[in-house]
């Protein structure tokens, strides 16, 4: 089988977690579903005078939703050149394009965005890879512009360190990426000492792989799709149930969380 994404050929056993759930036809891959994306966007309000900028759009769930407010503008940006391909071929136009380049440094011009938009993408980075990817959010936005990110969120704010890395290092080794979530406070912080103002923030249970929260999501077409090869693919069938395990064996320190910053 293709992996997701263009790369080499692997099987469901070595595929990274949201590659596998993409291969079975999930196409929300957000900690917080659509719900939360929804809600983002409502306190964002895009319209025909935002250019707008989106991190890592992956399946394109989001670039569809931000494109029915008829911005501006809107620039895609992935460093996978196959999804700017498939995206350009889906939904590029004269205001809308997909530029290949890593969110750390897009190669696009300083001030030309006012709203930078980033979902489940920097849970998976290092400390430093955060601090990269969120200076060029600021770098690329006008004077009150505004980030909205949608992230993994650890509960609560004085989690123990130990519970912490036992997370981290579980959720690693199940979806086969590096999961470095913080807590809510702790991505507060992040954003205000990249010289943001946070205007609003949002909690949400993280029930990604939950029976509601797929038919949300999904739609029962959507969901008996992913159930149907879920059924026919054993070893993707075993991968899906050890990340349900995994997920509500720490639900209680869990979450997905959303905010919407202001630059100065």
């Amino acid at each position: 089988m293709n992996a997701h994404r263009g790369q080499v050929e692997l099987d469901a056993a070595r595929m990274p977690g949201h590659w596998l759930l993409a291969s079975l036809g999930k196409k929300v891959l957000r900690p917080g579903g659509i719900e939360l994306t929804a809600d983002m966007i409502s306190q964002l309000r895009p319209g025909p005078k935002d250019d707008i900028v989106e991190f890592a759009p992956g399946m394109g769930a989001t670039a569809r939703k931000l494109l029915a407010a008829r911005p501006g503008s809107y620039t895609g940006v992935d460093r996978d050149e196959s999804v700017v391909q498939r995206l350009s071929a889906a939904l590029a136009g004269p205001s809308v394009r997909f530029h290949a380049a890593s969110a750390e440094q897009t190669g696009l011009p300083a001030g030309s965005a006012s709203i930078v938009f980033g979902e489940a993408m920097l849970s998976m980075q290092t400390k430093e890879q955060k601090e990269r990817i969120g200076a060029e959010a600021h770098r690329l936005l006008k004077p009150g512009g505004r980030y909205a990110i949608h992230e993994l969120a650890l509960l609560p704010d004085s989690i123990a360190e130990a519970t912490r890395r036992e997370i981290e290092r579980e959720m690693s080794m199940n979806i086969h990426v590096g999961v470095r979530p913080l807590t809510a406070g702790e991505w507060k912080t992040f954003l205000e000492n990249l010289g943001f103002t946070v205007s609003w923030r949002k909690l949400s249970p993280m029930h990604l792989l939950e029976p509601g929260r797929v038919l949300a999501d999904e739609g029962l077409g959507g969901m008996l799709t992913i159930l149907a090869n879920v059924v026919r693919k054993p070893d993707a069938r075993r991968r899906v149930l050890a990340m349900r395990v995994m997920f509500k064996r720490y639900a209680a320190h869990l979450s997905a969380v959303a905010f919407v910053a202001t630059k100065g």
